[in-house]
């Protein structure tokens, strides 16, 4: 009985990640307001009522996508900001962060990009909640550092936002960018933090 389950949990798997899938190829050329049920339950080759076993409704699964694109990088964020220093090696890890997802999970990129301002209110609503994390952990790190003395919460938060943001812009200057031009807007990405790690210490500065 129990392997009768467990195979039918993951053939409810399966078609779920099917659903997400074929959601996201889908979204390469058009917003989540936009896609239809049908459209998505076609491309599976599910009947749309399978769709409601796994999903409330488009807007469920746009946050399920948010999830997946964005849930798995805190993990890697928090290592790379406790592995590196206030300097170099952190901007540079950074960096190289956002270039390596971008290169190895364009749809997913394109659509947070797409998906900040767009239609769906809790489709924003979820990645607005997902980046606000990723500024609360980095403000945590902050807050570690010897650079920190002095900075009140909301200074470090301000400063955690910063960095977060220029991520978000970077990796979507790099999906626009062609792939000769690519290293120029690491390159520029790798300038801009460097400002912002400058400000940082001289803030408290008379």
């Amino acid at each position: 009985m129990s392997h009768t389950l467990g195979i039918r949990q993951a053939q409810k798997q399966k078609t779920r990640q099917a659903l997400l899938d074929a959601a996201l190829q889908l979204l390469e050329e058009q917003s989540l307001s936009s896609l239809g049920l049908r459209e998505v339950t076609r491309a599976v080759g599910v009947a749309p009522t399978a769709f409601y076993r796994h999903f409330r409704d488009m807007d469920d699964l746009g946050v399920a996508l948010v999830e997946e694109a964005l849930g798995s990088l805190h993990t890697t964020l928090a290592a790379l900001l406790s592995a590196t220093g206030d300097g170099e090696e952190r901007i540079a890890a950074a960096v190289e962060l956002i270039v390596t997802y971008v290169r190895t999970h364009p749809a997913h990129v394109r659509f947070i990009s797409r998906e900040l301002h767009g239609g769906v209110q809790a489709v924003r609503s979820a990645i607005g909640d997902q980046l606000a994390l990723f500024a609360q952990e980095v403000k945590d790190q902050f807050a570690q550092e010897p650079e920190a003395a002095g900075w009140d919460e909301d200074d470090l938060l301000m400063l955690a936002g910063m960095y977060v943001d220029h991520m978000v812009m970077t990796a979507s200057a790099l999906l626009e960018a062609a792939p000769d031009a690519q290293e120029r807007v690491a390159d520029r990405a790798r300038r801009q933090l460097r400002l912002v790690s400058l400000g940082r210490h001289h803030w408290l500065d008379d």
